[in-house]
Parts: structure tokens; C-alpha cells; sequence
């Protein structure tokens, strides 16, 4: 049999093969059809087969394939020895191929292959027991080497574990004394603070940090209880932490605490305080760690009153009064009522305008100690808000009567004067007041109201309170909703315009009609104008609804132009033919308007594109707008007059006119105030006073060459005293109400006559 790799005997690759039980190993596609190559495969089976896989399938089948060449070898050679076999043994420990049971599959695989190594004995004329012979002693060495290397490995892994645990237990003794080493020089030599106690709470020792904080000997702090350390001001949950925590549970917590050092200084800390448990997990000890945050604590303190404290006055500022204010409201038990006096200097800016903002100032803190000085006697807080606004909280209040107490008495104390830099500076306030359930309600509407109130207290005059009103307010909310609405109510044309006729008291003819503007409101239906006009003139947008109406009332007198030239024609249901000349149209002019830098080409446009000529438009102002125009709005007038339009005083003898000054306006019509009139109602003798006063301003007016027209003709009555003092023309329900631009033609033929 050839002694080379590839030509190993049968019976040489029968020992290498071992055991034919099948296993997991994947077959290998041999590179030649060789009995060592298949005993190899089956080998590998077999050691896997153990449990043991200490190589990838590759890897272990070709050093089993070694391994066979080598015993086919030795099983061949001439003179046999079988210390090559004791080799193989030693390789297969050395490879790890140590599993339950190999060497016996092994043998045993070996005993499968015999049959096909006696025939292998035949074929080379050798004897089959000799051969025989040869197999078992390869068995034996191979057994022999196998457990010697197992035995050696074994021996030197029992040594490496007996070495390893001398090791640790040398290790740990050193770490535990490191240890205990490290902890004594962290707990000496530490800049926190460090208290160890039993769980009874008794102190067992301290370190230096912390007596130095105490200002104490360490000797002094043990053996105290640290519930010793507890005082009654404390938070409450601490004392419910450190409960939770001697009795397991809870493992630490942490907190800031004030304590009291040996020389009775407040000493503040950053305190953590940690269970330590046994082996068993039961309480053994606790410790606390304390940082001297003093100096922190004091700068935070110093910080936060600068935070809630004017610089100015010292006075409490606008954030402490609304940290208190909210917390009234934070929920229940804390208060049943509260009460606010809101309250503004009056006239503050002129002693700044006049005397300088470093006397404002100092009247300021002057004013802030008498009013802090009278409300502290009442135990209120007073705050400053900014500026010259100063406001109360009464905290429980007892009731508005306590409120309206306390603000007359404010007003009271500002009545004697402040001496400041030489001046005598005499001071008042404006007041608002809210006193109102806490329930129902928050700190952002009562303050609301607080300022609501303020704003009406000194649109009435100063050195007054007034109590917070919520029917007025409501309306105030209606008014704002309504402003709001309105732009949007102009551009959806919700705005229309009504048509009331001015009579000619002479022959009962229409000289004029006036156009009023009415709000048709999706929900509220007709609104008057007494409600949106003064709104629109606030906001600004009486500017587009002033030009908005123009052009309504000019298109509509163009068309009455066009019926009374024209008939009837096209338009048959407007009734009788209208006089030629027809009536001008009366449109209101508000003063915002006058100030319009393009108001004159406006007009112009307006009367271009409707076709109206400039003389049967009229413009009407109030007296108190017209006595007021001056500079570029009285310039306006006059160009307007200037074009051929017609320019009017509405509700003239309401105010103080200036007579020299009326002269210079391009006025030509006067319109007599309703009031006026209505002493001329009755058909009895007429209010003589009236009567004269009405007298005058005819006379006053046809002095001046205007014409006269008295409103709030009601009856007949008035319409004949009225001619009979010379009015020229009159308007009222007597001759009719406003109504939409049809009516206007019939109108104008049945007006009711006078005389």
C-alpha cells in the first residue's frame, strides 16, 4: 500500500474514518473517489456528531483527512510502529475534537471498515491477523494519546481556574480596601457636605465640610437625631420624604433647605439625602450631602425682588401683583371676593412736559409712599403698573361699599400737595373699580374690567371714581362688535341709503331732500345712524362710507333730474311728473372728511361720472365741524363752494358760534336744531323763549343772506309758526319720514302745504 497522501491504503482510511453514523456535516464533493477521502467525510460526521464542532465543515474535514493519511501511513510501513497513532490521539485534543463518546464511534467506525481492510490484506499478500494486529495497536496508541493530551489539558485548565480565583480573591481584597481607602479620603477630604446615619436617625458621623458649614465640632453634630435638624417653617413635604425614606419607601430625594448655623446666620443648602440598604435590601443607613448654596440663595432672592419690585418707587411691579392676583384664583378655598381700584394720575404729563421728567419722577415716589403708606394700614397690596398707573388688590374683599371706601380714601390722601424741588404740585386720580365673585371668572377679565372701568372714570372727569358697570360694558362689547363689522358690512353693501324731503314752508314745494345712511345688520336689522356714525368717524372708515353714500344720493338725483325733464318715461311707477328744477341732494359731510386731501377731486369725479351738476348738491357739516375748520379743510369748503356746491351748518345754535367768523365760511343755508322747535309744537300758544330764539336766527341768517331750515317739524302747528317767523324751509315727520329713493317722485307732488 503507497505511503503517499493520495494513495492511502484502505485500511488506512478505514481507522481515520470512524464511526459511519450519519451526521449534520454537509457531504463534501470528494476530489477524487478515494477510500481516506470517504473515511475522512464519515470522521467528520462523527466528531459533529458529538456536539462538538470546533471548525467549519471545511476546515474539519480536511484535518481529519490529514489525520487519515498519517494512520494509513503508519498502518503500512515497514517495521510497524504505532507512536505515530499516539500522535494522531494528542491532535485530536489539541484540535478540540473532545465530544462524548469519540474515541468509542471512532473505534467503531474503524470495526465497520475491517471487512474492507482484510480484503485490502489480500491484495497485497499480507497476513489478515498481522494486519489485524496492526489496527488494534493503532487503536491503543491512538486511545493512549488521546487521553494523556486530554489529561494534560484537563490538569492545566484546573490550575489556570485555581490560579484565577487566587487572583480574584486578591483583587477583591485590594478593590474593598481601595475602596474603604477611597470613600474615607472622598468623605474627609470632600467640599460637600456628608452626614452618615442609622436608620433610627441618629447622626453617626459627619465630615469636616459640614461641620465648617454648621459652624460646629464635629463631636457637636454626632450622635443628634437629624429630625434635630427639622424645623417647623420647613416645607411639609420634607418631613413627609424623610418619613417615606427610613421606611424603604422612597431611595433618596433632594431639596433646598434653610438650616441655622452655630451663630445663629440662616445657612441655605442644596440637600440630598439617599437610602444605603443591606445585603437583604432592608434600611441600613442614610446619608446626606449638603452644598452651601447661601450666597446663591441670597443673590436669587435679591434677583426675584428686583424682578417683582419697581426701581423707581420699590413699589411692588406689575409681575408680583399678577403672581398674587392669580393666585386667588388658583382654585377653591383661597378667596370668596376680590376687589381692584385701578388707578391713573391725572394730568401727569404736563409736570413732565413742564417741569421735567426728573421732578416726574420724584413726584412719582412721592406719590407711591403716601398711597403705599395709607393702603399697607388697610393691608392691601398696592403695585405700580407703569407710567403714572398705580392699582389695589383687595384680597377677601368684603363688598363694593369696602372698595368705594378705600378709593375715596386714596383720593383723599392726594388731595394735599407734594412738595417736590421747590414746586407746590397739587395731584389727582382717576379711578376704576371691580369687586366681583372669584368664582365664574379669571385674573385676565377682572383686570379687563379693572381697565374698562379706568378708561370710563376718566373720560368723566378727574379726581373720580367709577364702579365697573357690566350693562355698560356690554354695550361698550356691542359698539367694538359693531366697529369690527363694519368694514366688511361696506364691502358686502350691507350699508343703504333713505331719502327725507326739505319743503319750501311758502308753497309747500320740494326744495331739497337729504340723504341719511342706514345699516341693514344680517342679524340685528336696521341699524339707525346714531349708533355706526360716531364709530365710523373713530375708526376712520367714514371716510369710505361717506364717499360710498355720495354716490348713491347723486346717481338717485340725476335720475330724478332725468324724470322731470323726461316724464314718466321709463319709469311709470314713480308717480306724478317731478318740477323742473329738481330738488339738490343734501349729503352729510363728516369732519374727518374735511381733512381728505382729495376730497375736492372726489366730488369732482362723483359729479362727472353721475352726470349731477355741482349746483343741486349740498354739503352739510355740524356747527361745532364747521366752526372748526381752519387751514387745509376750510380750503376744501371754499373750492367746493367755488364749483357751485352748496354748503349748509347742520343742527345750528347747539354750540358757541363765532358770528364774525361765520361770515368768512362759503356757507349758504342754516339748519335750525330740532330742539329749538319743540317749543313751537303745540297748537296752543307756542314757547316764547323758543319763538324768540328761533326769531333771532332767522334774522341772523337772512342778515348774513342764507337760508333757513328748521328740522323736527312734527305738526301743523310748527310748520305755520315757523313760516310766520320767516323760515324759509322746513323738515320732520310732518312732511315725511325717511323712506327709499322711489318714494321721493310722489313725494314731491304730495308734500303737505302750509298756510
Amino acid at each position: 500500500m503507497s505511503s503517499r497522501a493520495d494513495d492511502a491504503s484502505p485500511g488506512a482510511a478505514g481507522v481515520a474514518a470512524g464511526l459511519g453514523t450519519p451526521g449534520t456535516v454537509r457531504d463534501q464533493a470528494p476530489d477524487e473517489a478515494d477510500a481516506p477521502g470517504e473515511f475522512a467525510r464519515q470522521w467528520a460526521k462523527t466528531v459533529e456528531a458529538t456536539g462538538c464542532v470546533p471548525l467549519p465543515a471545511d476546515a474539519m474535514y480536511g484535518r481529519l483527512r490529514e489525520l487519515t493519511r498519517r494512520l494509513g501511513d503508519a498502518l503500512d510501513t515497514d517495521p510497524f510502529h504505532a507512536t505515530e497513532a499516539r500522535a494522531v490521539g494528542e491532535e485530536l485534543v489539541a484540535a478540540h475534537f473532545t465530544g462524548a463518546g469519540l474515541l468509542e464511534r471512532t473505534f467503531a467506525l474503524v470495526g465497520h471498515w475491517w471487512p474492507r481492510l482484510r480484503e485490502h490484506a489480500f491484495t497485497e499478500r499480507r497476513d489478515p491477523d498481522d494486519y489485524l494486529l496492526r489496527v488494534i495497536q493503532l487503536q491503543g496508541a491512538l486511545a493512549a494519546g488521546y487521553a494523556e493530551a486530554l489529561r494534560a489539558r484537563t490538569l492545566a485548565e484546573q490550575q489556570a481556574v485555581h490560579s484565577a480565583v487566587l487572583d480574584a480573591r486578591e483583587l477583591t481584597e485590594q478593590a474593598l480596601h481601595s475602596s474603604e481607602a477611597r470613600f474615607r479620603a472622598v468623605f474627609e477630604q470632600s467640599g460637600l457636605g456628608i452626614a452618615i446615619g442609622g436608620i433610627d436617625g441618629v447622626v453617626l458621623d459627619v465630615n469636616p465640610a459640614l461641620a465648617q458649614m454648621f459652624g460646629a465640632a464635629r463631636a457637636d453634630l454626632a450622635g443628634r437625631p437629624m429630625r434635630a435638624f427639622m424645623f417647623a417653617d420647613d416645607p411639609p413635604h420634607i418631613r413627609q420624604w424623610y418619613d417615606e425614606l427610613v421606611r424603604g419607601e422612597r431611595e433618596h430625594f433632594s431639596t433646598e433647605k434653610q438650616y441655622l448655623r452655630a451663630d445663629g446666620e440662616p445657612l441655605w443648602t442644596h440637600l440630598t439625602v439617599s437610602l444605603v440598604r443591606d445585603a437583604a435590601g432592608s434600611p441600613q443607613y442614610q446619608v446626606a450631602m449638603m452644598q452651601d448654596v447661601t450666597d446663591r440663595h441670597r443673590l436669587y432672592t435679591r434677583l426675584r425682588h428686583q424682578a417683582q419690585h419697581d426701581p423707581l418707587t420699590g413699589m411692588p411691579n406689575r409681575a408680583l401683583f399678577f403672581e398674587r392676583l392669580e393666585a386667588l384664583f388658583a382654585g377653591p378655598g383661597t378667596a370668596d371676593r376680590v376687589g381692584l381700584c385701578y388707578l391713573d394720575l391725572d394730568g401727569f404729563k404736563v409736570v413732565n412736559d413742564s417741569l421735567g421728567h426728573d421732578v416726574g419722577d420724584q413726584l412719582l415716589i412721592a406719590v407711591a409712599r403716601r398711597l403705599d403708606a395709607y393702603v399697607a394700614r388697610a393691608g392691601h397690596l398696592m403695585a405700580r403698573m407703569g407710567g403714572d398707573e398705580f392699582v389695589v388688590l383687595v384680597e377677601h374683599s368684603a363688598g363694593t361699599g369696602q372698595v368705594v371706601a378705600l378709593a375715596e380714601g386714596i383720593l383723599a390722601a392726594l388731595r394735599e400737595p407734594f412738595r417736590i424741588r421747590g414746586h407746590d404740585l397739587s395731584v389727582s386720580a382717576s379711578i376704576g373699580i371691580v369687586e366681583r365673585p372669584v368664582a365664574g371668572t379669571g385674573p385676565a377679565d377682572t383686570m379687563r374690567a379693572a381697565d374698562i372701568t379706568l378708561y370710563w372714570a376718566k373720560s368723566e372727569g378727574r379726581g373720580r371714581w367709577t364702579v365697573f358697570d357690566t350693562e355698560r360694558n356690554d354695550r361698550e362689547v356691542a359698539r367694538y362688535t359693531l366697529s369690527a363689522e363694519m368694514p366688511a358690512a361696506l364691502q358686502h353693501g350691507e350699508f343703504d341709503v333713505d331719502y327725507q324731503p326739505l319743503v319750501s314752508l311758502s308753497d309747500g314745494s320740494v326744495l331739497g331732500v337729504e340723504a341719511l345712511v342706514r345699516w341693514r345688520h344680517p342679524r340685528q336689522g336696521l341699524i339707525g345712524p346714531d349708533r355706526f356714525i360716531g364709530l365710523a368717524e373713530e375708526t376712520g372708515l367714514i371716510v369710505p362710507l361717506g364717499m360710498y353714500v355720495l354716490e348713491r344720493a347723486c346717481r338717485e338725483a340725476r335720475r330724478w333730474s332725468d324724470l322731470g325733464t323726461n316724464g314718466r318715461t321709463g319709469s311709470a311707477d314713480l308717480g306724478a311728473q317731478l318740477p323742473d328744477p329738481a330738488p339738490f341732494i343734501s349729503v352729510n359731510l363728516a369732519e374727518r372728511q374735511c381733512h381728505e386731501p382729495g376730497l375736492v377731486r372726489q366730488v369732482e369725479r362723483v359729479l362727472a361720472e353721475t352726470g349731477l351738476e355741482p349746483q343741486r348738491l349740498q354739503f352739510e357739516l355740524t356747527e361745532s365741524q364747521i366752526m372748526a375748520t381752519d387751514g387745509g379743510p376750510l380750503e376744501r369748503l371754499r373750492e367746493l363752494a367755488a364749483m357751485g356746491v352748496r354748503i349748509a351748518i347742520d343742527d345750528f345754535g347747539t354750540g358757541y358760534s363765532n358770528l364774525a367768523y361765520l361770515r368768512r365760511l362759503p356757507v349758504c343755508e342754516l339748519k335750525i336744531a330740532g330742539s329749538f322747535v319743540e317749543g313751537l309744537r303745540t297748537p296752543g300758544d307756542a314757547d316764547p323763549v323758543d319763538a324768540r330764539i328761533v326769531a333771532s336766527l332767522v334774522e341772523l341768517a337772512h342778515a348774513l343772506g342764507l337760508t333757513v331750515t328748521a328740522e323736527g317739524i312734527e305738526t301743523a302747528a310748527q310748520a305755520e309758526r315757523l313760516r310766520a317767523i320767516g323760515c324759509d324751509a322746513g323738515q320732520g315727520w310732518y312732511f315725511s319720514r325717511p323712506g327709499p329713493p322711489d318714494r321721493i317722485a310722489t313725494l314731491l307732488d304730495g308734500v303737505p302745504r302750509v298756510g
